[in-house]
């Protein structure tokens, strides 16, 4: 079986026995690597059972493991491969479903919900695709406010503030420009990244032209990410492997908010690696949204600027604070549908070290 021509780029490939039956569909970061960790050590007795009923591998480049990740769910729901599916029906698997409403808006389902709109999947891992989403909607923001509360925000969201909500909660993007955002979503999930980049650049020459600096300017911005996908967070493999073939560095990310009497204020973020400072990595957050000295909220703000982010997630998180900033981290990442341990370091009453 010949694996060692495949590059060394990211992919899905697919796995067929000697009829030519689809057994596996799995996506890769790296394609030669990931295809060969099959055959060069040992697996448990599920996974050898399926190498051992392996003929011939075929693979499909892609531009991004994220896109990576779209296609691997799209050929599963087209052939239903032995070994990805996990039940007899597909109930435990994860979906993106785009609802169907004037500003429709983005969610994560399970396969035994009712489908209220347009529905993409399914997807074999939960923390990838919430990864995958966290990428797109800094591409294209959308909308998380329901129908109702729709135009009705005295001031924007904070989501706004930060460029993931395209302005539904003020009315400040039309119905029609949205769902063209929307339709460029769509045409991601079904692997058409380069009619969107098509249509992108044949708007921004339009609007430029029309000296629409402003909105030539945005598009320019959508169209680099698109073809610079910022996607680390979702290089690994994922997929059949063994439980010790899972253990990768330990994240830890600590937190502390400084301010001069609620002037000034910023928070810092400090990465450690495995016990030992990852200085590369520390952050600066300026308060952006909290007037006064507001520790707490301050904390709030940069959890959730820090969360939106496709960053890799660390496996613990340190709050400088007592319970208060304990529990406001754990509302984030709750809020989130991240689930990460929350640690307070406090002083205690007397101020001890």
């Amino acid at each position: 079986m010949r694996y060692n021509n495949f590059p060394n780029t990211s992919g899905v490939y697919l796995m067929k026995d000697k009829h030519g039956v689809l057994l596996y569909v799995g996506k890769a970061a790296n394609l030669k690597r990931r295809v060969s960790s099959y055959f060069n050590r040992s697996h448990e007795s599920r996974i050898e059972s399926m190498v051992s009923q392996i003929h011939s591998i075929d693979y499909k480049q892609t531009g991004s493991v994220l896109e990576a990740l779209m296609l691997e769910a799209e050929l599963i729901k087209k052939y239903q491969p032995l070994f990805n599916v996990r039940e007899k029906d597909d109930r435990s698997f994860l979906y993106v479903e785009i609802t169907d409403e004037d500003f429709p808006r983005v969610l994560l389902v399970r396969g035994k919900s009712k489908v209220s709109g347009k529905r993409f999947g399914p997807f074999v891992s939960a923390s990838s695709v919430r990864e995958a989403l966290r990428i797109l909607r800094r591409i294209f923001p959308w909308n998380i406010h329901a129908s109702e509360k729709i135009n009705t925000y005295k001031k924007s969201c904070f989501d706004y503030q930060i460029g993931l909500c395209p302005g539904t909660c003020t009315g400040a993007v039309t119905k029609s420009e949205y769902k063209k955002q929307i339709k460029y979503l769509n045409n991601f999930f079904v692997g058409k990244k380069e009619r969107i980049i098509i249509s992108l650049e044949k708007e921004m020459k339009q609007v430029s032209k029309e000296l629409k600096f402003e909105r030539a300017e945005k598009l320019k911005r959508q169209i680099s990410a698109l073809h610079h996908i910022q996607d680390t967070a979702l290089i690994k493999e994922d997929g059949i492997q063994d439980t010790k073939y899972q253990i990768q560095d330990t994240r830890i990310e600590g937190y502390d908010i400084s301010n001069i009497s609620g002037t000034s204020a910023v928070g810092s973020m400090v990465v450690f690696i495995n016990g030992k400072p990852e200085k590369s990595e520390y952050k600066k957050f300026k308060i952006k949204t909290v007037v006064g000295p507001n520790d707490v909220a301050m904390l709030e703000e940069v959890l959730r600027r820090r969360f939106k982010h496709s960053w890799r997630l660390p496996n613990l998180v340190l709050v400088d604070g007592g319970l208060s900033q304990v529990h406001c981290a754990e509302k984030v990442l709750r809020d989130l549908e991240i689930k990460i341990p929350v640690v307070g370091i406090a002083k205690g009453p007397e101020r001890k070290k």
